[in-house]
């Protein structure tokens, strides 16, 4: 159906003095999922990919024009940065971004080369890293969920089941990212390249995996790229602690494949180890 002719047959549908409001297949479930509690439950089983209904009664006027007018679903920039993509993003950003910048850096200014000379063990540093990428990320995650619950009326998940799927995802995805920020570490050429490097990487894989946009709203060829890649398989895995049931069959294949998830993410976690071990340096060879 053309543009035109579907606004035309959305105007000659609804009655006189009534309200028409389209709902597109793939993202009335955002609006769903901001509606009153007490709507929000009565709601949840609405089919997501429901389309609109015919009319089968009745007669069809055309209304005024100037009767017509729209508003926004939220006055935000970006009202699809969910609770589970808000959760998602900052185990991506500390653990793949900003350790793969500050190692880099660190190996640039000469702070790993006097590391290496010193007692320090090996892998206390490592450790540190991880650490350290734990510590930041659970405090982000609290606090956005703190806020949302208190502040945004976000209902959170009761089923314990939920919770120990979130601390499973959590783990490993933060895991994995602090791997994966050590080997991309070894790209940049220095310090001061390393965020030029780095950045556009973390960026590109956040579009396309559900974090700043709708993962459903993705055309098919991008979210197969997407799938190859871990960030997609933690936000889809954080979906579905945050997300209705209703909500699954907007994903590939109509389901939340938690075990796709622990097994593309863990996979990404053996291949990060491995790059690790091949490129990591304590100094640069043509430093």
């Amino acid at each position: 159906m053309g543009r035109r002719a579907g606004l035309r047959r959305l105007l000659e549908g609804g009655d006189p003095g009534g309200h028409v409001a389209p709902v597109h297949p793939e993202r009335h479930g955002r609006t769903l999922d901001r509606l009153p509690e007490g709507e929000r439950r009565g709601r949840r089983e609405v089919d997501a990919r429901a389309r609109l209904a015919e009319p089968t009664a009745g007669s069809i006027a055309r209304p005024d024009p100037s009767g017509l007018g729209f508003v926004f679903q939220e006055p935000t920039l970006m009202p699809w940065a969910t609770a589970e993509a808000n959760v998602a993003l900052p185990l991506e950003l500390r653990g793949l971004q900003n350790m793969a910048i500050d190692i880099a850096i660190e190996k640039s200014d000469g702070t790993l080369k006097r590391l290496a000379g010193s007692p320090l063990p090996v892998m206390s540093y490592f450790i540190g890293k991880i650490g350290q990428v734990f510590a930041t990320g659970t405090l982000q995650a609290a606090i956005l969920i703190v806020v949302a619950a208190v502040v945004f009326g976000v209902e959170l998940p009761s089923e314990p089941e939920k919770w120990l799927t979130f601390a499973w995802v959590f783990v490993l995805g933060a895991t994995t990212s602090a791997v994966l920020g050590i080997a991309l570490s070894a790209l940049p050429r220095s310090g001061k390249s390393a965020t030029a490097v780095i950045t556009p990487i973390s960026l590109v894989l956040q579009f396309i995996s559900g974090i700043f946009l709708a993962f459903s709203i993705l055309p098919t060829w991008l979210q197969n790229v997407a799938s190859v890649f871990p960030l997609k398989w933690m936000a889809q895995g954080m979906r579905e602690v945050f997300l209705p049931a209703s909500f699954e069959g907007l994903e590939q294949g109509e389901s939340w494949n938690l075990e796709v998830v622990a097994i593309v993410t863990g996979l990404w976690l053996v291949l990060g180890l491995i790059a690790c071990r091949i490129t990591f340096r304590w100094i640069r060879k043509d430093g």
